[in-house]
């Protein structure tokens, strides 16, 4: 006679089918027993396997929701877990539901799942705008948020300070994390953080594009101290590039074809990403962009990077070159104008040359609209580079025109 085999997470006792399934190690803390066991009120085997698996499915939706609740949450102290009436959030709360999730742990959960491999900023922005939240509104389950929080939670950034287009990334960054975490927890929340009213422009001061006689004399300056600072200097104010996009460049991004010109292929690395998928090309190297390739390239190769002095740690150091050339750029350029400034210019020079729009657009890797767009591999490279030479001032500019380097001070 064969032995019944009694369904996955159940045993029988007396001819009554009973579920059983051992409680995982790490959350024997939430429970008085290692294991759980109760009756499942039948003799049939197929209704009582029906029922074990209900049963664990539940359990293992529960158990994913009390181990997010445990991770351990990056900058954590950054949260200020301190709610308004003064009373520390307990890690030990009673769970409302096995879906509930609060704000803190909705980070913990976003920053775990999406902050792979992302840089320390993105968790940073994450970190930094939920616990604006809950300074001014408190640490409460998604649910639990409503539209006169959300108005108080602006009302908070505009008194902090907060320009128009900063209350937009921290709104956004707020409400990825609570839509990602609804979703995970399947949660029907109506964001509440959407659709939220602000002056947008409020504080926004017009980006500034480089003159033409300014943009000629920064680049003879940067020809006369000839050193990796205005090197890169050069190569951004010849070609647009975003400052990250050329620190992060190694040597063999800067490629010489069979005819001898040169280009720089800016693809995502793992010291630096890039901002958007668009933003993968190649940019033809021409004018002060060109010198400054040709004087890398001259250097005796002592790190695989264009500009070693901002890739010393796994992470490009941006932050610093924008910073330290700002600093010059005080000094040498008009007043609002700013590194960033040259990828305003370039786009102002190639309209200037009436360079169709999408070749602008790849040229600098901007999104262009359209489904179309999308399709082929985009314009080739000859065409890229006769726009880009109509626009860069060339040797000209150089040499003969000392008067535009006097009382140029190096950078320290």
């Amino acid at each position: 006679m064969s032995k019944t085999i009694s369904p996955t997470f159940t045993f029988v006792k007396e001819g009554i089918f009973y579920f059983s399934r051992r409680i995982p190690s790490e959350l024997r803390k939430h429970y008085t027993s290692p294991r759980i066991a109760y009756s499942l009120r039948t003799r049939s085997a197929r209704i009582a396997e029906a029922r074990a698996r209900k049963s664990a499915d539940q359990l293992d939706e529960y158990w994913y929701h009390l181990r997010c609740r445990d991770v351990e949450l990056p900058g954590k102290h950054m949260l200020r877990l301190q709610m308004a009436l003064g009373t520390e959030v307990s890690n030990t709360q009673p769970v409302v539901s096995s879906s509930s999730v609060l704000l803190s742990e909705a980070v913990g959960l976003y920053l775990t799942l999406k902050g792979k491999g992302r840089p320390v900023t993105f968790h940073r922005a994450a970190e930094r705008a939920c616990g604006y939240v809950i300074d001014a509104c408190g640490d409460k389950h998604l649910e639990a948020y409503t539209k006169a929080d959300a108005n108080a939670f602006r009302d908070a950034l505009i008194a902090r300070g907060l320009a128009g287009s900063s209350l937009t990334r921290v709104f956004g960054t707020v409400r990825a994390v609570t839509n990602f975490a609804a979703s995970e927890q399947g949660l029907m929340l109506n964001n509440p953080f959407a659709g939220v009213y602000y002056d947008r422009s409020a504080g926004v001061s017009n980006r500034t594009s480089v003159p033409a006689d300014a943009l000629a004399a920064v680049q003879a300056k940067c020809r006369v101290f000839d050193d990796d600072l205005r090197w890169l200097v050069a190569m951004v104010s010849d070609t647009g590039m975003r400052l990250a996009e050329a620190v992060g460049l190694t040597r063999d991004d800067i490629i010489r074809d069979d005819g001898g010109n040169l280009f720089a292929r800016i693809r995502p690395h793992p010291w630096r990403r890039l901002k958007t998928k668009g933003s993968e090309r190649d940019v033809p190297l021409e004018g002060a962009a060109r010198w400054a390739a040709e004087r890398i390239l001259d250097q005796q190769p002592v790190s695989q990077f264009a500009f070693p002095r901002y890739n010393k740690t796994n992470m490009t150091n941006a932050n610093a070159a924008s910073a330290a050339l700002n600093k010059w750029m005080r000094e040498h350029a008009p007043a609002g104008c700013s590194m960033h400034s040259f990828r305003h210019s370039m786009r102002d020079r190639l309209r200037a040359v009436e360079c169709p729009a999408d070749i602008v657009d790849q040229v600098g890797g901007w999104q262009t609209d359209g489904v179309g767009h999308g399709y082929g591999s985009g314009y080739p490279m000859d065409v890229l580079r006769k726009w880009m030479k109509a626009v860069t001032w060339g040797d000209m500019v150089y040499g003969s025109q000392q008067q535009l380097i006097a009382g140029a001070k190096p950078m320290g």
